[in-house]
């Protein structure tokens, strides 16, 4: 069965970008641009991998991960945050997301790190 990702950011290039990195490599792969309803995203969605942006409008990254934590059917969902921010590890880390993808990317580095979570 494919696999799916679904990726939270509010930048339509990169959506588009990554949505096409990640079809070529045979997933199936969800966009959207803001995570106020990620619970109910989640529910209809059932991704096998979340790629968020950290500042995403709104809620922000941060906070989508705490209630994507906090609720059964979710908690276990690797979650990559993504952001250009120079202390996304860290951020990463305190916010029990799973790991980071840094942007700007190198491709290979990002296919790397999607294939070592889903």
């Amino acid at each position: 069965m494919q696999k799916c990702i679904l990726i939270y950011d509010d930048d339509k290039e990169i959506l588009f970008l990554c949505s096409l990195i990640l079809q070529k490599q045979n997933y199936k792969i969800e966009t959207l641009s803001e995570c106020d309803n990620i619970i109910e995203d989640i529910k209809i969605i059932r991704p096998d991998l979340i790629l968020m942006d950290l500042w995403i409008p709104k809620m922000g990254g941060e906070e989508a991960i705490k209630q994507l934590r906090n609720n059964s059917l979710s908690k276990n969902i690797p979650v990559l945050l993504f952001s250009a921010n120079d202390e996304i590890e860290k951020i990463s880390k305190s916010s029990s997301a799973n790991g980071y993808v840094q942007k700007p990317f190198d491709i290979h580095t990002f296919k790397n790190e999607i294939k070592k979570w889903i």
